[in-house]
This record gives C-alpha cells, structure tokens and sequence, in this order.
C-alpha cells in the first residue's frame, strides 16, 4: 500500500492526470500557505558562518534530481572533503560518523543507503549523517576536514554556504501540495543553477551485463533511469530508501525467470552481503563543467582566507 502511494505521488507531481491537475488546482491555497510559511522561515533565518567552506548541492522540489553523482565529483577536487547528509531511510539517530579518512564505521542500516554509497565512492572523504547539520559540521571541522559538501541543504538558511541547485523540470511552479516545490528560490538568495547537457553530462555503463536482466531499485522518481536502461525483462520499483530483503529479490527472479538483478549503485550498498544473487550494476558518470568546479573552488579557497 505505502508503494502504491508513493508512485500515485510521484505521478501527482510530476506527471499529473487530468484528475491530479484538477485536485492541484483545489489545493491552491494550502500551497500558498506553505510557501508563505517557507518564505518566513527564510526571512527571520541569519546565516551562519561555520569555520569552514559549506557548498550545499540539492534541489527545490521533492523527489530525486541526481544530487549524489554530483557530490560525489565535487569531493574529488578537494583533498579532505566530508559529506554532511540527514541520512534517510536510516534506522539509527543522531549523529553518527559514516566513514571517517580511511575507515567505515558502520554498517548501511545506521547511515542510509546515499551515506553509505558515498563512503564506497570516496575514499578519502569524511561522511557524516545527521538531523541537525551544524552539528556534524562541527565535527567535520574537529576532524580536520578542508570544506563540507551538504547534500540536499539548500533550506538550511541558517547555514552560511554556497548553494547549487539541480534544475528539475516540473509541470507547474507551484509549492507543495499543488505542485513539487518544497521552496522557491527566494529573492535575496543567491544560488548557482545546474542544468543537465550544460554544467553537468550523465553516461551510465553496465557492469557484468547479462542475457536477460531485470530492474529493481528504489530510487525517487525511477522514469529517471529510462534513458539510460538497455532492454530488460521487467522493472520493479520500491519507495525510495527501501531496505530490501534476499527473499523480495529472489522472488522477483522467480517471477520472471531473470539471468541478473538490475540495480543502481545506491541499491546495490543494501544488497552487497545477499548470498547467491547475480548483480548487474548502473554505474553512473558525472562530467562537470570546468567553470563550476573553478566557481566552488574559489568560493572554498575564499573561506579560507
């Protein structure tokens, strides 16, 4: 029942039906409530400096927009990074360091799915997750870290940092509930904006392809990976974060007798330790635009002066 919400959801949001659209339009003045509540929260919000170099990389609306790729290249322009994150989807509190310069500290449960891939992705970074992100800034700062990259801060007005934002194509500008919009891009805010096929260019290779694979991931907003997927048996989506188990997966195999299980790396740091199953795996490539990585280099060294 929660994934078929989820995807009516996703649906509602960005590919709405004619009776999604109506419902949007009757939702109206809760949007602008919402958006008058947000637009006071910002206002009465004072930036903070925070003893180090915070570049935030997210997006304005709800659901996926690619933001970890891009993190993930960011951090290897910078010799100590560490990546600060709420962690979704995890079942620990508070904050807990992921990874610190050479060592996982924890397992996928205590730190998320996207925390955890960063910790496989980056070898040299710091990963932190937790609620309250000035704390685990502090504690980049104590471990000696030369910028913080905030994944998904950009509502964090209380935080003096760099904001980039990931343009995400939305059919109408509305704010939550009648659209997609979590904020807007608040006048007075200074915000740089990435768009895919100009500041930045995906390429996706398959790793150990087989004759007959089928999709799994649970990812936001899935229609995402269209472009990217070769002919496959079947797709099988779940709610984003969602901690699989071998027996989903086998049955899914069953089902539809597959040679190889589909997934994107953030599946795959939740169904690493399954025994017996064959992975193919997405391996997604971020080029970023040469003036973007000058732009938040020069903002780091700037911090440092």
């Amino acid at each position: 029942m929660k994934r078929f919400w989820v995807q009516w959801g996703e649906r509602y949001l960005y590919h709405p039906s004619l009776s999604q659209k109506i419902l949007s339009l009757l939702l109206l003045p809760l949007s602008w409530l919402y958006c008058l509540i947000a637009y006071l929260r910002y206002r009465r919000s004072e930036p903070k400096a925070m003893g180090i170099a915070v570049v935030s990389v997210g997006n304005l609306t709800v659901g996926g927009s690619g933001k970890t790729p891009v993190v993930i290249e960011l951090a290897k322009h910078f010799e100590k990074p560490a990546i600060v994150l709420r962690g979704y989807g995890r079942k620990s509190r508070g904050m807990v360091v992921v990874k610190d310069k050479t060592t996982l500290l924890c397992d996928v449960t205590s730190s998320g799915d996207e925390a955890m891939l960063y910790a496989h992705s980056l070898s040299h970074a710091v990963v932190i997750v937790s609620e309250i992100r000035e704390r685990a800034i502090a504690e980049a700062v104590s471990m000696g870290c030369d910028v913080v990259l905030l994944d998904d801060g950009y509502g964090k007005h209380a935080i003096a940092k760099l904001d980039l934002i990931i343009d995400v194509a939305t059919p109408n500008g509305f704010c939550l509930p009648s659209g997609a919009y979590r904020e807007k891009l608040w006048s007075g805010k200074e915000a740089v904006k990435l768009v895919e096929g100009k500041t930045f260019k995906r390429s996706v290779s398959i790793q150990n392809p087989t004759d007959k694979m089928v999709l799994v991931t649970a990812i936001a907003r899935p229609e995402r990976l269209d472009p990217y997927l070769p002919e496959v048996a079947g797709k099988f989506y779940f709610e984003d974060h969602h901690f699989f188990t071998q027996k989903e997966l086998e049955e899914i195999i069953e089902s539809t007798g597959a040679s190889s299980l589909l997934v994107t790396q953030k599946d795959f740091v939740k169904m690493s330790t399954f025994n017996n199953l064959n992975f193919s795996l997405m391996v997604l490539s971020i080029t970023l635009d040469e003036a973007l990585i000058t732009t938040v280099k020069e903002y780091s060294h700037a911090k440092k002066d």
